[in-house]
Protein backbone atom coordinates (compact mmCIF):
# COMPACT_ATOMS: atom_id res chain seq x y z
CA UNK A 1 0.00 0.00 0.00
CA UNK A 2 2.66 2.43 0.85
CA UNK A 3 4.73 1.46 -2.42
CA UNK A 4 1.65 2.28 -4.27
CA UNK A 5 1.07 5.59 -2.78
CA UNK A 6 4.34 6.17 -3.13
CA UNK A 7 4.18 6.54 -6.59
CA UNK A 8 0.72 7.95 -6.92
CA UNK A 9 2.96 11.34 -5.25
CA UNK A 10 6.06 10.69 -7.65
CA UNK A 11 4.03 10.73 -10.92
CA UNK A 12 1.69 13.51 -8.93
CA UNK A 13 4.74 15.66 -7.99
CA UNK A 14 6.01 15.65 -11.86
CA UNK A 15 2.37 16.75 -12.72
CA UNK A 16 2.63 19.14 -10.47
CA UNK A 17 6.30 20.50 -11.80
CA UNK A 18 5.06 20.24 -15.30
CA UNK A 19 1.76 22.92 -14.33
CA UNK A 20 4.65 25.32 -12.53
CA UNK A 21 7.02 25.26 -15.67
CA UNK A 22 3.51 26.18 -18.66
CA UNK A 23 2.04 28.25 -16.04
CA UNK A 24 5.14 30.41 -14.99
CA UNK A 25 6.74 29.83 -18.62
CA UNK A 26 3.80 31.20 -20.22
CA UNK A 27 3.62 34.58 -18.29
CA UNK A 28 6.58 35.59 -19.62
CA UNK A 29 6.31 34.77 -23.49
CA UNK A 30 4.52 37.36 -24.54
CA UNK A 31 6.84 40.07 -23.27
CA UNK A 32 9.66 38.06 -24.37
CA UNK A 33 8.12 37.80 -28.04
CA UNK A 34 7.82 41.28 -28.24
CA UNK A 35 11.03 42.38 -26.74
CA UNK A 36 12.67 40.01 -29.23
CA UNK A 37 11.05 41.52 -32.17
CA UNK A 38 7.92 39.98 -33.22
CA UNK A 39 5.14 42.06 -33.92
CA UNK A 40 1.69 41.28 -31.73
CA UNK A 41 -0.19 39.90 -34.87
CA UNK A 42 2.20 37.35 -35.19
CA UNK A 43 2.60 36.28 -31.41
CA UNK A 44 0.18 34.13 -31.14
CA UNK A 45 0.48 32.26 -34.44
CA UNK A 46 4.28 31.70 -32.40
CA UNK A 47 1.81 30.32 -29.45
CA UNK A 48 -0.06 28.09 -31.86
CA UNK A 49 2.32 26.26 -33.62
CA UNK A 50 2.71 23.75 -29.66
CA UNK A 51 -0.82 23.18 -29.47
CA UNK A 52 -1.63 22.83 -33.22
CA UNK A 53 1.51 19.80 -33.05
CA UNK A 54 -0.11 18.51 -30.24
CA UNK A 55 -3.44 18.02 -31.71
CA UNK A 56 -2.05 16.08 -34.41
CA UNK A 57 1.04 13.85 -32.49
CA UNK A 58 -0.83 13.07 -29.34
CA UNK A 59 -3.03 10.73 -30.71
CA UNK A 60 -0.24 8.95 -32.47
CA UNK A 61 1.77 9.05 -29.05
CA UNK A 62 -1.52 7.37 -27.06
CA UNK A 63 -1.57 4.92 -29.84
CA UNK A 64 2.13 3.94 -29.83
CA UNK A 65 2.16 4.15 -26.02
CA UNK A 66 -0.64 1.56 -26.00
CA UNK A 67 1.49 -0.85 -28.22
CA UNK A 68 5.00 -0.45 -26.60
CA UNK A 69 6.12 -3.46 -24.99
CA UNK A 70 9.92 -2.04 -24.01
CA UNK A 71 12.02 -3.16 -20.35
CA UNK A 72 11.37 0.70 -19.48
CA UNK A 73 7.21 0.18 -19.50
CA UNK A 74 4.41 1.57 -21.93
CA UNK A 75 4.61 5.43 -20.77
CA UNK A 76 8.32 6.89 -19.16
CA UNK A 77 9.94 6.32 -22.16
CA UNK A 78 7.17 8.47 -23.57
CA UNK A 79 7.59 10.77 -20.68
CA UNK A 80 11.23 10.59 -20.20
CA UNK A 81 11.24 12.29 -24.04
CA UNK A 82 8.30 14.64 -23.62
CA UNK A 83 10.20 16.11 -20.63
CA UNK A 84 13.93 16.28 -22.06
CA UNK A 85 11.78 18.44 -24.66
CA UNK A 86 10.84 20.92 -22.14
CA UNK A 87 14.28 20.82 -20.03
CA UNK A 88 16.05 21.87 -23.24
CA UNK A 89 13.34 24.78 -23.63
CA UNK A 90 13.52 25.80 -20.29
CA UNK A 91 17.49 26.29 -20.89
CA UNK A 92 17.08 28.03 -23.87
CA UNK A 93 14.72 30.50 -23.74
CA UNK A 94 16.04 32.30 -21.14
CA UNK A 95 19.29 32.34 -22.81
CA UNK A 96 18.31 33.06 -26.23
CA UNK A 97 20.55 36.48 -27.28
CA UNK A 98 23.35 34.62 -25.41
CA UNK A 99 23.18 32.04 -27.14
CA UNK A 100 23.19 33.41 -30.70
CA UNK A 101 25.76 35.65 -29.67
CA UNK A 102 28.33 33.22 -29.05
CA UNK A 103 27.40 31.52 -32.37
CA UNK A 104 27.38 34.67 -34.25
CA UNK A 105 29.76 36.93 -32.19
CA UNK A 106 26.78 39.82 -33.30
CA UNK A 107 24.70 41.44 -30.22
CA UNK A 108 21.30 41.56 -32.28
CA UNK A 109 20.81 38.64 -35.39
CA UNK A 110 18.24 37.57 -37.26
CA UNK A 111 19.02 33.88 -35.56
CA UNK A 112 17.41 34.79 -32.31
CA UNK A 113 13.55 34.95 -33.31
CA UNK A 114 13.85 31.79 -34.97
CA UNK A 115 15.75 29.99 -32.07
CA UNK A 116 12.99 31.58 -29.49
CA UNK A 117 10.03 30.76 -31.62
CA UNK A 118 11.60 27.18 -31.86
CA UNK A 119 11.88 26.55 -27.88
CA UNK A 120 8.73 28.41 -27.38
CA UNK A 121 6.73 25.82 -29.57
CA UNK A 122 8.67 23.06 -28.31
CA UNK A 123 7.67 23.74 -24.65
CA UNK A 124 4.24 24.46 -25.80
CA UNK A 125 4.24 21.24 -27.42
CA UNK A 126 6.22 18.84 -25.65
CA UNK A 127 4.66 20.47 -22.45
CA UNK A 128 0.77 19.82 -23.14
CA UNK A 129 1.41 16.30 -25.06
CA UNK A 130 2.71 14.70 -21.73
CA UNK A 131 0.39 15.18 -19.72
CA UNK A 132 -1.38 12.04 -22.08
CA UNK A 133 0.45 9.52 -21.09
CA UNK A 134 0.87 10.98 -17.38
CA UNK A 135 -2.95 10.58 -17.50
CA UNK A 136 -2.10 6.67 -19.13
CA UNK A 137 0.05 5.94 -16.18
CA UNK A 138 -2.26 6.95 -13.87
CA UNK A 139 -4.99 4.84 -15.35
CA UNK A 140 -2.51 1.74 -15.02
CA UNK A 141 -1.57 1.91 -12.39
CA UNK A 142 -4.64 2.41 -10.50
CA UNK A 143 -7.16 0.43 -12.77
CA UNK A 144 -10.07 -0.02 -10.10
CA UNK A 145 -12.84 2.40 -10.67
CA UNK A 146 -12.87 3.40 -6.73
CA UNK A 147 -8.44 4.15 -6.85
CA UNK A 148 -8.91 5.35 -10.00
CA UNK A 149 -11.53 8.04 -9.18
CA UNK A 150 -9.29 8.81 -5.79
CA UNK A 151 -5.98 9.03 -7.90
CA UNK A 152 -7.03 11.20 -10.29
CA UNK A 153 -8.64 13.59 -7.71
CA UNK A 154 -5.03 13.87 -6.47
CA UNK A 155 -4.22 14.29 -10.15
CA UNK A 156 -6.52 17.13 -10.17
CA UNK A 157 -5.18 18.62 -6.80
CA UNK A 158 -1.60 18.72 -7.90
CA UNK A 159 -2.26 19.99 -11.46
CA UNK A 160 -4.79 23.22 -9.26
CA UNK A 161 -1.81 23.28 -7.08
CA UNK A 162 1.21 23.51 -9.93
CA UNK A 163 -0.86 26.45 -11.82
CA UNK A 164 -1.00 28.44 -8.59
CA UNK A 165 2.63 27.95 -7.68
CA UNK A 166 3.58 28.66 -11.09
CA UNK A 167 1.37 31.79 -11.02
CA UNK A 168 3.06 32.72 -8.14
CA UNK A 169 6.69 33.01 -9.39
CA UNK A 170 6.47 35.80 -11.46
CA UNK A 171 4.07 38.42 -9.22
CA UNK A 172 6.82 37.77 -6.62
CA UNK A 173 9.71 41.10 -7.02
CA UNK A 174 13.03 38.61 -7.62
CA UNK A 175 15.03 41.76 -8.91
CA UNK A 176 16.57 42.98 -5.17
CA UNK A 177 18.58 39.79 -5.14
CA UNK A 178 21.98 39.01 -6.61
CA UNK A 179 21.32 36.29 -7.62
CA UNK A 180 18.92 37.75 -10.01
CA UNK A 181 21.49 40.45 -11.18
CA UNK A 182 24.64 37.96 -11.85
CA UNK A 183 21.64 34.98 -13.89
CA UNK A 184 20.80 38.47 -16.10
CA UNK A 185 17.42 39.56 -14.99
CA UNK A 186 14.33 38.20 -12.89
CA UNK A 187 12.90 36.14 -16.42
CA UNK A 188 16.08 34.09 -16.49
CA UNK A 189 15.89 33.57 -12.76
CA UNK A 190 12.71 32.21 -13.27
CA UNK A 191 13.42 30.17 -15.72
CA UNK A 192 16.51 28.84 -13.64
CA UNK A 193 14.30 28.25 -10.93
CA UNK A 194 11.54 26.03 -12.96
CA UNK A 195 14.30 24.29 -14.31
CA UNK A 196 15.85 23.45 -10.48
CA UNK A 197 12.08 22.45 -9.28
CA UNK A 198 11.55 20.27 -13.02
CA UNK A 199 14.78 18.41 -12.40
CA UNK A 200 13.65 17.81 -8.93
CA UNK A 201 10.00 16.19 -9.84
CA UNK A 202 11.68 14.39 -13.10
CA UNK A 203 13.73 12.58 -10.68
CA UNK A 204 11.17 10.62 -9.22
CA UNK A 205 10.06 9.08 -12.44
CA UNK A 206 13.31 6.50 -12.66
CA UNK A 207 11.39 5.34 -8.84
CA UNK A 208 8.01 4.25 -10.78
CA UNK A 209 7.73 0.84 -12.12
CA UNK A 210 5.06 -0.02 -14.92
CA UNK A 211 5.10 -4.07 -13.84
CA UNK A 212 1.20 -4.20 -13.48
CA UNK A 213 1.09 -2.60 -17.24
CA UNK A 214 4.05 -5.41 -18.40
CA UNK A 215 1.92 -8.28 -16.90
CA UNK A 216 -1.55 -7.28 -19.31
CA UNK A 217 0.31 -7.35 -22.42
CA UNK A 218 2.57 -10.56 -21.67
CA UNK A 219 -0.43 -12.73 -23.12
CA UNK A 220 -0.64 -10.01 -26.26
CA UNK A 221 2.96 -10.28 -26.66
CA UNK A 222 3.17 -14.90 -26.91
CA UNK A 223 0.18 -14.52 -29.35
CA UNK A 224 2.45 -12.34 -31.63
CA UNK A 225 5.25 -14.38 -31.00
CA UNK A 226 3.53 -17.38 -32.58
CA UNK A 227 1.76 -15.66 -34.99
CA UNK A 228 5.25 -15.00 -36.24
CA UNK A 229 6.62 -18.21 -35.84
CA UNK A 230 3.85 -19.54 -38.62
CA UNK A 231 4.41 -16.90 -41.34
CA UNK A 232 7.01 -14.98 -42.75
CA UNK A 233 6.26 -11.17 -44.48
CA UNK A 234 9.35 -9.34 -45.54
CA UNK A 235 8.28 -6.78 -42.87
CA UNK A 236 9.15 -9.39 -40.20
CA UNK A 237 12.81 -9.10 -41.26
CA UNK A 238 12.63 -4.91 -41.23
CA UNK A 239 11.23 -4.09 -38.05
CA UNK A 240 12.12 -0.74 -38.62
CA UNK A 241 10.09 -0.36 -41.92
CA UNK A 242 7.45 -2.11 -40.16
CA UNK A 243 7.67 0.86 -37.62
CA UNK A 244 7.47 3.54 -40.26
CA UNK A 245 4.44 1.85 -41.82
CA UNK A 246 2.57 2.04 -39.44
CA UNK A 247 3.34 5.56 -37.53
CA UNK A 248 2.59 6.93 -41.37
CA UNK A 249 -1.04 4.75 -41.45
CA UNK A 250 -1.46 5.80 -37.84
CA UNK A 251 -0.77 10.05 -39.30
CA UNK A 252 -3.28 8.98 -42.23
CA UNK A 253 -6.13 7.75 -40.13
CA UNK A 254 -5.96 10.30 -37.57
CA UNK A 255 -8.65 12.92 -39.83
CA UNK A 256 -10.84 10.01 -40.71
CA UNK A 257 -10.96 8.87 -37.24
CA UNK A 258 -11.42 12.12 -35.62
CA UNK A 259 -14.54 13.02 -38.24
CA UNK A 260 -16.08 9.35 -37.34
CA UNK A 261 -15.53 10.26 -33.96
CA UNK A 262 -17.46 13.52 -34.15
CA UNK A 263 -20.25 12.20 -36.41
CA UNK A 264 -21.03 9.12 -33.96
CA UNK A 265 -20.87 11.57 -30.69
CA UNK A 266 -24.25 12.40 -28.81
CA UNK A 267 -25.55 15.38 -28.95
CA UNK A 268 -25.42 16.00 -25.36
CA UNK A 269 -21.62 15.51 -25.76
CA UNK A 270 -21.18 17.67 -28.37
CA UNK A 271 -22.66 20.67 -26.94
CA UNK A 272 -20.69 19.99 -23.79
CA UNK A 273 -17.59 19.82 -26.41
CA UNK A 274 -18.95 23.21 -27.70
CA UNK A 275 -18.79 24.84 -24.69
CA UNK A 276 -15.60 23.68 -23.30
CA UNK A 277 -14.05 24.57 -26.24
CA UNK A 278 -15.09 28.24 -26.31
CA UNK A 279 -14.48 28.73 -22.49
CA UNK A 280 -11.08 27.63 -22.89
CA UNK A 281 -10.54 29.85 -26.30
CA UNK A 282 -12.10 33.29 -24.29
CA UNK A 283 -9.60 31.83 -21.14
CA UNK A 284 -6.51 31.39 -23.28
CA UNK A 285 -7.02 34.65 -25.23
CA UNK A 286 -7.46 36.74 -21.94
CA UNK A 287 -4.24 34.85 -20.53
CA UNK A 288 -2.08 35.81 -23.40
CA UNK A 289 -3.07 39.56 -23.90
CA UNK A 290 -3.83 40.67 -20.12
CA UNK A 291 -0.11 40.36 -19.44
CA UNK A 292 0.20 42.77 -22.47
CA UNK A 293 -2.61 44.63 -21.98
CA UNK A 294 -1.89 45.94 -18.30
CA UNK A 295 1.68 46.31 -19.28
CA UNK A 296 1.64 48.87 -22.46
CA UNK A 297 -2.27 49.52 -21.98
CA UNK A 298 -2.24 50.82 -18.77
CA UNK A 299 1.45 51.29 -17.93
CA UNK A 300 2.06 53.24 -21.05
CA UNK A 301 5.17 50.24 -21.23
CA UNK A 302 7.54 49.90 -24.33
CA UNK A 303 8.78 46.09 -24.25
CA UNK A 304 10.81 46.23 -27.05
CA UNK A 305 13.09 49.11 -25.09
CA UNK A 306 16.22 48.21 -23.73
CA UNK A 307 16.32 46.94 -20.26
CA UNK A 308 16.10 49.79 -17.07
CA UNK A 309 14.99 52.80 -19.64
CA UNK A 310 11.44 54.17 -18.49
CA UNK A 311 9.51 52.50 -21.03
CA UNK A 312 10.57 49.25 -19.72
CA UNK A 313 10.66 49.73 -16.22
CA UNK A 314 6.80 50.76 -16.47
CA UNK A 315 6.25 47.38 -18.94
CA UNK A 316 7.80 45.05 -16.27
CA UNK A 317 5.72 46.78 -13.77
CA UNK A 318 2.37 46.23 -15.13
CA UNK A 319 3.57 42.95 -16.19
CA UNK A 320 3.94 42.11 -12.15
CA UNK A 321 0.76 43.12 -11.52
CA UNK A 322 -0.82 41.15 -14.30
CA UNK A 323 0.31 38.07 -12.69
CA UNK A 324 -0.90 39.08 -9.30
CA UNK A 325 -4.77 39.64 -10.79
CA UNK A 326 -4.09 36.35 -12.64
CA UNK A 327 -2.93 34.24 -9.38
CA UNK A 328 -5.70 35.25 -7.68
CA UNK A 329 -7.97 34.11 -10.98
CA UNK A 330 -6.35 30.87 -10.86
CA UNK A 331 -6.79 30.55 -6.73
CA UNK A 332 -10.98 31.51 -6.92
CA UNK A 333 -10.85 28.68 -9.83
CA UNK A 334 -9.36 26.17 -7.21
Amino acid sequence: MHGRISQLFLINALTCGLEVCLAAGTIYIPPMLLEAGVEERFMTMVLAVGPVLGLIVVPLIGSASDSLRSKYGRRRPFIWVLCMGVLLSLLIIPQTSTLVTLLTKQQRHWLEVPLLVLAISLMEFCGQACFTPLEALVSDLFPGEEESRKAFSVYSLMLSLGGCIGYLLPAVDWTTSETVVYLGGQEAFIYFVLTFIFLACLMGMAFISEEQTGRLGEAEVCRRHENLKTCWCPCVAFPRFLFLRRTFSSLLSVVPRLYLLCSRMPKVIARLFVAELCSWMALMSFMLFYTDFVGEGLYNGVPSDEPGSPGRIRYDEGAGLSVIYTEKINLKNT
